[in-house]
């Protein structure tokens, strides 16, 4: 598209197509003007003056690139004119406040990337010269794990409910039973789910680690057995109502698809999922690599910095209150540090593996939640899906809504916490539901003030401050237990 400058000149439009060699070749449209636009322009002429000035930009920067490109063997006679304006219109330096989000950082996030690596390098270096080496050696494995096996057999036993909720589906497919008994058979299931894991970890003296591999892995088939019940239930519902909000909807129950949805990486069941083509070996293999050289440096951490400072540190709450700040401050940092290596390790690493494996299409897992403006925003697809939504369509107001959705998951954080170290202190209950009134605060704060801090508010009671000081509460109460018992 092209339209003519006040000279009578075919020029370009911002979306046009027009050759370079047109631009540089123009007449001049004046013999006073030296190829500027007149001073006397009529307002109609305004937006052809914002285009013109536009393709001059373009053509310089097209010039520019031209120069780098070939090394300049260009003919220059035409590009960078004096003549042709340098300030064109009202702009705000690249760090203003303003203009700082509107720019692209790549360059200074290699900077910091560059710096962290060259600290924390020393910091290591330093460390290892002053401490030496305090891994231990039964840090993964040792002879004492294999007191652990009824939990093993436990994990094993979990894959009985998935099997006892697909016969329930298809007794009601086939209209044996009424759907009040489907409820209580579900409900009957999934409580049994939980309560079998829990009761095996109390009785058994098994180590931390396998006792929260244990709750972890009973949480997400407790996840997955809601989903496939109350999925199904309203795919029922659907099916057998006369207003279909699809009429494609039709209830059946498959073995394999349960199979397939008790594998695949997520939560939320559906009869069928978007498929990749094919499996990529050498990525899956490059992707393993990876996950084994984060969780070792993920153990790094913790046996070398966080092991040292919790065992020389006091009871947060009990006395000094600087002392208490210091050692919080002191073990934030390798604390994030875990905790950023287990969540690429898990949620980026693992559960794309395991995605290539099945062909599972959609590996959105996670979504750029280190951008949250406030602490309720990073919400799980299932906890939107099967406990705020429904809530909300059943009448439910949204604040006791989001309290709801924030209750299952301290109860969740609780169990996989409290069981496996034997202690119900609820500290990580206490920490989960002391997010719903942040989430208020937040919210107002990025209301008056902009989503920068809520941000900052976000980061600091996530992994400078909540984490932390968990971590030191659960280490000495379970300390006190120990002491006590012995």
């Amino acid at each position: 598209m092209e339209i003519l400058d006040p000279g009578g000149v075919t020029m370009p439009t911002e979306n046009g197509g027009a050759d370079l060699d047109t631009l540089r070749h123009r007449k001049p449209r004046s013999d006073s003007s030296n190829g500027l636009l007149p001073d006397s322009v009529t307002v109609s002429d305004a937006d052809v003056r914002d285009r013109v000035e536009d393709t001059q930009g373009k053509a310089n920067l097209a010039g520019e690139n031209e120069i780098r490109e070939s090394g300049g063997n260009v003919d220059v006679r035409y590009t960078y004119r004096p003549s042709v304006p340098a300030h064109r219109r009202v702009r705000e330096s690249p760090l203003s406040s303003d203009a700082i989000f509107k720019q692209s950082h790549a360059g200074l996030f290699n900077l910091c990337v560059v710096v962290l690596v060259a600290v924390n390098s020393r910091l290591i270096i330093e460390n290892l010269m002053k401490y030496g080496w305090l891994i231990r050696t039964d840090f993964w494995f040792s002879s004492t794990s294999l007191r652990d096996w009824p939990l093993f057999m436990c994990c094993l036993s979990l894959s009985i409910f998935p099997l006892a909720a697909f016969t329930v589906e298809k007794l009601v497919l086939q209209k044996c039973i009424s759907e009040p008994v489907v409820i209580i058979l579900h409900i009957i299931i999934t409580m049994t789910e939980v309560l079998y894991p829990v009761y095996v970890t109390l009785r058994c003296d098994s180590a931390f680690l396998s006792g929260v591999t244990l709750m972890l892995l009973t949480c997400i088939v407790w996840l997955k057995l809601v989903s496939y019940a109350h999925t199904n239930y309203d795919i029922r519902t659907l099916a057998n109502s006369s207003d279909k909000a699809n009429p494609e909807v039709s209830y059946y129950v498959s073995l394999k698809s349960l199979a397939y949805f008790m594998l695949a990486p997520t939560l939320c069941y559906q009869p069928s999922y978007p498929r990749s083509p094919c499996i990529r070996k050498g990525w899956v293999a490059r992707q393993f690599a990876k996950l084994i050289i984060f969780t070792g440096f993920m153990g790094f951490i913790i046996e070398q910095y966080i092991n040292p400072i919790v065992r020389n540190s006091k009871h947060p709450l009990k006395g000094d209150l600087l002392y208490g700040v210091e050692r919080v401050l002191k073990l934030s940092v390798p604390n994030l540090y875990v905790w950023l290596c287990m969540f690429y390790c898990f949620f980026h690493l693992w559960l794309n593996i395991l995605a290539e494996l099945l062909c599972f299409g959609d590996r959105e897992f996670y979504k750029d939640w280190w951008n949250a403006k406030s602490v309720g925003d990073p919400v799980h697809k299932w906890m939107v899906r099967h406990v705020y939504f429904p809530c909300l369509r059943r009448n439910i107001p949204k604040v006791p809504a989001i309290i709801l959705a924030f209750l299952v998951s301290a109860v969740f954080h609780e169990l996989c916490i409290a069981v496996p170290c034997r202690l119900f202190k609820l500290w990580a209950f206490l920490g989960i539901m002391f997010q719903v009134p942040l989430v208020f605060i937040t919210n107002y704060l990025q209301e008056r003030f902009g989503s920068m801090v809520g941000n900052m508010i976000f980061w600091f009671t996530f992994c400078i401050f909540g984490q932390p000081m968990c971590v030191l509460l659960y280490y000495h109460d379970l300390m006190n237990r120990k002491g006590k018992m012995s």
